[in-house]
Protein backbone atom coordinates (compact mmCIF):
# COMPACT_ATOMS: atom_id res chain seq x y z
CA UNK A 1 0.00 0.00 0.00
CA UNK A 2 1.36 3.54 -1.07
CA UNK A 3 0.94 6.41 1.46
CA UNK A 4 -1.65 8.94 0.45
CA UNK A 5 -0.98 12.62 1.61
CA UNK A 6 -4.51 12.67 1.94
CA UNK A 7 -4.85 9.52 4.51
CA UNK A 8 -2.30 10.68 6.24
CA UNK A 9 -1.56 12.32 9.69
CA UNK A 10 2.20 12.63 10.88
CA UNK A 11 2.76 12.19 14.83
CA UNK A 12 6.65 13.33 16.19
CA UNK A 13 7.73 11.70 19.10
CA UNK A 14 9.68 13.48 21.47
CA UNK A 15 12.23 15.18 19.73
CA UNK A 16 12.94 17.12 23.28
CA UNK A 17 16.24 19.65 23.85
CA UNK A 18 17.60 17.45 26.52
CA UNK A 19 17.08 14.81 25.05
CA UNK A 20 18.46 14.82 21.24
CA UNK A 21 22.18 14.85 22.36
CA UNK A 22 21.65 11.37 23.97
CA UNK A 23 20.48 9.81 20.70
CA UNK A 24 22.87 7.70 18.58
CA UNK A 25 22.88 10.10 15.19
CA UNK A 26 20.65 12.92 16.90
CA UNK A 27 21.67 15.17 14.06
CA UNK A 28 20.63 13.19 11.49
CA UNK A 29 17.50 12.08 13.15
CA UNK A 30 16.14 15.08 13.73
CA UNK A 31 17.14 16.82 10.47
CA UNK A 32 15.00 14.14 8.99
CA UNK A 33 11.65 14.89 11.24
CA UNK A 34 12.10 18.24 10.09
CA UNK A 35 12.38 16.87 6.41
CA UNK A 36 9.17 15.23 7.25
CA UNK A 37 7.02 18.21 9.13
CA UNK A 38 8.40 20.01 5.88
CA UNK A 39 6.56 18.05 3.55
CA UNK A 40 4.07 17.20 5.39
CA UNK A 41 3.27 21.22 5.71
CA UNK A 42 3.56 21.45 2.00
CA UNK A 43 0.88 18.67 1.17
CA UNK A 44 -1.63 19.34 3.77
CA UNK A 45 -0.52 16.78 6.21
CA UNK A 46 -1.68 17.67 9.91
CA UNK A 47 1.53 17.28 11.87
CA UNK A 48 1.00 16.10 15.93
CA UNK A 49 3.80 16.18 18.11
CA UNK A 50 4.29 14.67 21.33
CA UNK A 51 6.74 15.84 24.50
CA UNK A 52 7.55 13.46 27.32
CA UNK A 53 7.80 15.06 30.48
CA UNK A 54 8.19 18.35 29.26
CA UNK A 55 9.59 19.81 32.79
CA UNK A 56 12.35 17.45 32.91
CA UNK A 57 13.21 16.64 28.98
CA UNK A 58 12.62 20.31 27.24
CA UNK A 59 10.28 21.31 24.77
CA UNK A 60 10.28 20.50 21.14
CA UNK A 61 13.32 20.87 19.18
CA UNK A 62 12.96 25.10 18.31
CA UNK A 63 13.18 24.29 14.50
CA UNK A 64 10.87 21.75 14.50
CA UNK A 65 7.79 23.16 17.14
CA UNK A 66 6.59 25.89 14.43
CA UNK A 67 6.28 23.19 12.00
CA UNK A 68 3.64 21.05 14.46
CA UNK A 69 -0.11 21.96 14.54
CA UNK A 70 -0.24 21.27 18.34
CA UNK A 71 2.20 19.79 20.49
CA UNK A 72 0.51 17.36 23.29
CA UNK A 73 2.46 16.64 26.59
CA UNK A 74 2.35 13.52 28.53
CA UNK A 75 3.62 11.52 31.25
CA UNK A 76 2.92 7.83 29.99
CA UNK A 77 5.24 6.34 27.52
CA UNK A 78 2.76 5.80 25.12
CA UNK A 79 1.08 8.57 22.94
CA UNK A 80 -1.55 6.97 21.92
CA UNK A 81 -4.39 8.04 24.59
CA UNK A 82 -2.80 11.73 24.63
CA UNK A 83 -2.80 11.75 20.66
CA UNK A 84 -6.82 10.55 20.71
CA UNK A 85 -8.27 13.84 20.63
CA UNK A 86 -6.09 14.90 17.89
CA UNK A 87 -6.50 12.13 15.95
CA UNK A 88 -9.96 10.92 15.77
CA UNK A 89 -12.45 13.27 14.78
CA UNK A 90 -15.46 13.60 17.35
CA UNK A 91 -18.69 10.99 17.37
CA UNK A 92 -21.25 12.59 14.89
CA UNK A 93 -24.47 13.95 16.77
CA UNK A 94 -27.45 11.98 17.24
CA UNK A 95 -30.42 13.48 14.71
CA UNK A 96 -33.96 12.72 15.30
CA UNK A 97 -37.18 13.15 14.07
CA UNK A 98 -40.60 12.12 15.26
CA UNK A 99 -40.81 8.93 13.40
CA UNK A 100 -37.42 8.07 14.30
CA UNK A 101 -36.56 6.64 17.78
CA UNK A 102 -36.26 8.49 20.91
CA UNK A 103 -32.81 10.27 21.63
CA UNK A 104 -32.54 7.85 24.33
CA UNK A 105 -32.61 5.19 22.57
CA UNK A 106 -30.59 5.93 19.37
CA UNK A 107 -26.95 4.72 19.22
CA UNK A 108 -23.93 6.95 18.28
CA UNK A 109 -21.91 5.45 15.38
CA UNK A 110 -18.55 6.11 16.30
CA UNK A 111 -16.55 8.16 13.51
CA UNK A 112 -14.05 6.75 10.92
CA UNK A 113 -11.13 8.88 11.17
CA UNK A 114 -11.01 11.04 8.28
CA UNK A 115 -6.83 10.26 7.65
CA UNK A 116 -6.86 6.89 8.99
CA UNK A 117 -2.92 6.29 8.23
CA UNK A 118 -0.22 7.35 10.77
CA UNK A 119 2.90 8.13 9.85
CA UNK A 120 5.47 8.09 12.91
CA UNK A 121 8.70 9.28 14.00
CA UNK A 122 10.28 9.76 17.01
CA UNK A 123 13.03 9.13 20.61
CA UNK A 124 13.27 6.84 21.85
CA UNK A 125 12.68 4.07 19.08
CA UNK A 126 12.68 1.10 21.87
CA UNK A 127 10.37 3.17 24.45
CA UNK A 128 8.18 5.86 23.54
CA UNK A 129 7.75 5.28 19.84
CA UNK A 130 7.25 1.15 20.00
CA UNK A 131 4.68 2.05 22.86
CA UNK A 132 2.49 4.28 20.78
CA UNK A 133 2.83 2.05 17.78
CA UNK A 134 1.69 -0.68 19.37
CA UNK A 135 -1.03 0.87 21.29
CA UNK A 136 -2.71 2.51 17.63
CA UNK A 137 -2.42 -0.84 15.98
CA UNK A 138 -4.68 -2.21 18.63
CA UNK A 139 -7.07 0.82 18.23
CA UNK A 140 -6.84 -0.48 14.01
CA UNK A 141 -4.80 2.62 13.09
CA UNK A 142 -2.81 1.93 9.68
CA UNK A 143 0.86 2.53 11.47
CA UNK A 144 4.05 3.75 9.30
CA UNK A 145 7.38 3.94 10.85
CA UNK A 146 10.02 6.42 9.56
CA UNK A 147 13.13 4.68 10.24
CA UNK A 148 15.51 7.14 9.48
CA UNK A 149 13.68 10.08 11.49
CA UNK A 150 13.92 7.65 15.18
CA UNK A 151 16.29 7.47 17.10
CA UNK A 152 17.96 5.73 20.42
CA UNK A 153 20.57 5.84 22.95
CA UNK A 154 22.31 2.85 21.48
CA UNK A 155 21.80 1.60 18.04
CA UNK A 156 20.90 -2.08 19.00
CA UNK A 157 17.35 -0.70 21.11
CA UNK A 158 16.39 0.95 18.13
CA UNK A 159 16.99 -1.90 15.56
CA UNK A 160 15.06 -4.32 18.45
CA UNK A 161 12.43 -1.87 18.00
CA UNK A 162 12.32 -2.16 14.34
CA UNK A 163 12.03 -5.91 14.01
CA UNK A 164 9.07 -5.59 16.85
CA UNK A 165 6.96 -3.22 15.11
CA UNK A 166 7.70 -4.86 11.77
CA UNK A 167 6.72 -8.17 13.29
CA UNK A 168 3.83 -6.73 14.54
CA UNK A 169 2.82 -4.65 11.45
CA UNK A 170 4.19 -1.49 10.98
CA UNK A 171 5.21 -0.78 7.72
CA UNK A 172 8.70 0.25 8.24
CA UNK A 173 9.88 3.22 5.84
CA UNK A 174 11.92 6.42 5.36
CA UNK A 175 12.04 10.20 5.10
CA UNK A 176 12.33 9.93 1.02
CA UNK A 177 9.82 7.37 0.84
CA UNK A 178 7.10 9.12 2.63
CA UNK A 179 7.67 12.31 0.81
CA UNK A 180 8.17 10.13 -2.77
CA UNK A 181 4.90 8.55 -1.87
CA UNK A 182 2.66 11.51 -0.95
CA UNK A 183 3.38 13.48 -4.03
CA UNK A 184 3.44 10.18 -6.22
CA UNK A 185 4.70 12.44 -9.00
CA UNK A 186 7.19 14.40 -10.87
CA UNK A 187 4.32 16.76 -12.38
CA UNK A 188 3.07 17.33 -8.75
CA UNK A 189 2.95 21.27 -8.07
CA UNK A 190 5.03 20.72 -4.81
CA UNK A 191 7.82 18.79 -6.36
CA UNK A 192 10.49 21.14 -6.58
CA UNK A 193 9.47 21.86 -3.35
CA UNK A 194 10.40 18.56 -1.99
CA UNK A 195 13.54 18.16 -3.97
CA UNK A 196 14.85 20.87 -2.18
CA UNK A 197 14.15 19.53 1.18
CA UNK A 198 16.12 16.76 0.26
CA UNK A 199 19.14 17.79 -1.41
Amino acid sequence: MLLDADDSQLVLIDYQARLMPAIEGGPAVLANARRLAQAARLLGVPVWATEQNPTRLGGTDPALAPLCDRIVHKMAFSAAEALHAVLAPPAPALRGNARSLPRHLQKAQPAEPERGTLVLAGCEAHVCLLQTALELLEQEWDVCVVTDACGSRTDRSRDAAFDRLAGAGCELVTTEMVGFEWLRECEHPRFKGWLALIR
